[in-house]
């Protein structure tokens, strides 16, 4: 089978597209044939090496895919089910989807939804059902469309795409914060009433600036989310779920005793089973399908690698599908 193989050894870190034996596949009860799989930021940093996200070697990056069931030792799944996996540190610390099998523990996936192909699942993929976890977070908080704008940080990448389609379909009205001013009428498109530059966020700020945000979706962490908390009307809500600028928060407790504000973190690799099926059917519920073809960018396998240095440059947006068989 094809599949991006990543190695470290004594000549240095390599990514490359590779011929692998299927009998090397990992444990798992659960053999999959996938059709598709996604390129993540966090497959990028694997890929290109810029961060230690790869834990074994050698390892298949991809912490999404899509595909069918054919062979299965688990009683949740029978041959020929269609399946999704997102997380469960698989591309990290198990083998992942950018490769044309996988051999997975079955508790790990997800049954298809009817509602969405293969290749539909990986335009929306981790960072779409991360959106959803994020806007079931908001929603369990109390934040509803009648409380005012929500702001969605890095809003041009995946999971600022889908979050923007989702609320805006629910009904919120949603501000985009983007340093792509180019992106204005593909986040329009999605949604978003109106944009910031995210620079406007990005620096230190002050401990408690005026009241704008009823809630918030960030993918971005450090400054950014200091600054959100610090701007969140009384009784808001930001669903933190990346660090894009930083895993620091350079933030003081105010917002939190003064407005009573709420950070929830949101995540999405070891997310309970249950919640994950939650999500992935709001999504075919609430989810505007024909955003799905505008968010998302189809490549083949082999182009995996050079693309994984374009989103590491910024230089993708939405959302970057693989077709392992092409």
């Amino acid at each position: 089978m094809k599949a991006i193989l990543i190695n470290k050894d004594d000549n240095g870190y390599s990514a490359a597209l590779s011929d692998v034996d299927e009998n090397d596949l990992p444990e798992g009860d659960v053999t999959v044939q996938v059709d598709y799989s996604t390129l993540n930021y966090k497959d990028s940093l694997a890929i290109t090496g810029s961060s230690p996200v790869v834990r074994n070697f050698p390892m298949v990056p991809g912490i999404d895919l899509s595909g069918t069931v054919t062979d299965s030792s688990n009683a949740g799944y029978s041959v020929g089910d269609k399946v999704v996996l997102n997380g469960w540190g698989v591309g990290e610390v198990h083998w992942g989807g950018l490769a044309q099998k996988a051999r997975l523990n079955g508790d790990w996936l997800v049954p298809l939804p009817d509602t969405f192909t293969p290749k539909q699942a990986m335009g929306i993929g981790t960072a779409g059902y991360t959106a959803m976890l994020c806007v079931m977070a908001l929603e369990d908080h109390g934040v509803t469309p009648d409380k005012g704008e929500i702001l969605v940080t890095g809003a041009a990448g995946g999971v600022g795409s889908v979050a923007i389609s989702l609320l805006a379909k629910l009904g919120y009205t949603v501000v985009a914060s983007t340093g792509r001013a180019s992106e204005a009428d593909y986040l329009k498109g999605l949604g978003a009433s109106d944009l910031i530059d995210r620079n406007d966020l990005s620096e230190a700020g002050r401990p408690m600036a005026k009241e704008r945000w009823a809630g918030a979706v960030d993918a971005v962490g450090s400054h950014t989310l200091a600054n959100i908390c610090a701007s969140l009307k009384y009784g808001g809500t930001v669903a933190a779920c990346g660090l894009a600028q930083g895993f620091d928060l350079p933030a003081t407790v105010m917002p939190f005793i003064l407005r009573g504000v709420t950070l929830a973190g949101v995540d999405s690799v070891n997310c309970p089973r249950p919640r994950r099926i939650e999500a992935w059917n709001r999504l075919a519920k609430d989810l505007d399908i024909s955003h799905i073809e505008t968010m998302m960018t189809e490549i083949n396998l082999g182009d995996a690698i050079a693309v994984a240095s374009d989103q590491m440059a910024g230089k993708t947006r939405g959302r970057v599908v693989v077709n392992v068989n092409a």
